[in-house]
C-alpha cells in the first residue's frame, strides 16, 4: 500500500475509532484526540484530573477499540518495583521461573502515579523509554505497541511523591481533564444509571497500529515547520534572547529538545488523522499545549499573580 493510501485508511479508521469510543465516553473530544495522537506517534501521556472524570473508563474503552491488551496498576505508597515488573519464583522442579508483572501489556494505566515512591516510579521508566524490562540480570522485551497512560490527581498533594522533571519529560503529552458541561453530565448520568450494555468492537490489530506509527514517522515535514517548532521551544527558555516577556517574567525553566521532537511527531500525527500529507504551523500550534504544559516550570511570581501556563504557551504562537 502506498503512503497516500495508508494516510487515507488512517483517516477512515480514526473516524470509526472515535465513533466507537463515543458509545461509552460522552464529550472529552480534545482529550481523546490527544490520547490517540500520542498512541499513533508512539508516545506516552499523563492525564491530570480530579477523581471521577472517567479516566480509567476512557483508557479501558480506547484499548478495547484498538484491540489491545490493557492492564491497570493502582499506585500506592507500599507498591514495590517487583509488583509491577514481575519477579522470579522457585517452581516445583526447583528452577527459577519469571512471573511477568502487569507492565507486560500493550496499554498500561498507571493510576495515580504520584502516590508511589520514586523507586517504583523509576521502575516504570525503563519500560517506557526502552520498551524492555531488566529483572535479575535478564532483559525482557515488551510487546509492541506499548503505551503508558499515567493519571495524576492535582488536588491531594499530601503524602504524594511528585514526578521529577526528568520523568515528566518522558511523557509526550500532559492532558488536562476538565469537568463535563451541564448537558454532557446529564447524558453521563442517564447512560450510567441504566442497565444498557454497550459492546466495543476492536477495530485494529497490533501490527496495524505499529504500521501506522511507522507511517507517521515517514511523513515529510517542511524545514520552515521544523524551525517554527524549534523556535517555539527556544522561546520557553527564560535565558534565551528569543524568550517572550511573559516567559522572562514568569518561567524558571523552559522546555528541552525532547519538546521540539515531540512537537514535530505530534504535528505529523495531527496532520495525518486529518488527511493532510504534511504538517503545517497550525498542526504544531494544535498540539503545543499538551506538549509544553509539563515541560515549563513557573516561578512564585506566576503563582502569586495567577498567571496560567496556558496563557504563557499562547504567547509563544
Amino acid at each position: 500500500m502506498s503512503d497516500v493510501a495508508a494516510v487515507e485508511k488512517l483517516v477512515s479508521k480514526h473516524t470509526e475509532l472515535k465513533k466507537e469510543i463515543a458509545k461509552v465516553i460522552i464529550g472529552q473530544e480534545e482529550v481523546i484526540d490527544q490520547i490517540l495522537i500520542s498512541i499513533f506517534s508512539g508516545g506516552h501521556a499523563l492525564l491530570i484530573g480530579v477523581p471521577g472524570l472517567a479516566k480509567t473508563l476512557m483508557v479501558n474503552t480506547i484499548s478495547k477499540a484498538l484491540g489491545l491488551d490493557f492492564k491497570r496498576i493502582q499506585f500506592t505508597p507500599d507498591l514495590m518495583p517487583s509488583d509491577i515488573l514481575g519477579s522470579e519464583i522457585l517452581d516445583e522442579s526447583r528452577h527459577f521461573k519469571f512471573i511477568k508483572g502487569p507492565v507486560f501489556s500493550n496499554i498500561i494505566l498507571a493510576d495515580e502515579i504520584n502516590r508511589t515512591p520514586p523507586k517504583t516510579q523509576a521502575a516504570l521508566l525503563e519500560a517506557m523509554q526502552e520498551r524492555a524490562v531488566t529483572v535479575a540480570g535478564h532483559h525482557y522485551k515488551l510487546d509492541l505497541p506499548y503505551f503508558v497512560l499515567a493519571t495524576q490527581n492535582p488536588i491531594e498533594q499530601e503524602g504524594t511523591y511528585p514526578l521529577p522533571e526528568a520523568q515528566l519529560d518522558r511523557f509526550m503529552f500532559a492532558i488536562e481533564l476538565k469537568y463535563p458541561s451541564f448537558q454532557e453530565e446529564v447524558e453521563v448520568v442517564k447512560s450510567t444509571t441504566s442497565d444498557a450494555k454497550v459492546t466495543i468492537n476492536p477495530l485494529f490489530t497490533s501490527q496495524e497500529i505499529i504500521d501506522f506509527q511507522q507511517l507517521i514517522r515517514r511523513i515529510p515535514v517542511a524545514d520552515n515547520v521544523v524551525e517554527y517548532a524549534v523556535k517555539m521551544v527556544s522561546k520557553t527558555r527564560p535565558k534565551e534572547d528569543t524568550a517572550t516577556d511573559l516567559v522572562k517574567s514568569y518561567i524558571d525553566w523552559g522546555a528541552g529538545p525532547r519538546a521540539s521532537q515531540n512537537l514535530i511527531l505530534a504535528a505529523k500525527a495531527n496532520a495525518a488523522v486529518r488527511g493532510k500529507f504534511s504538517p503545517d504551523m497550525e498542526d504544531v500550534q494544535a498540539v503545543a499545549m499538551g506538549i509544553l504544559r509539563h515541560r515549563m516550570i513557573k516561578n512564585y511570581k506566576a503563582e502569586a499573580e495567577g498567571v496560567s501556563i496556558e496563557d504563557i504557551i499562547r504567547s509563544l504562537f
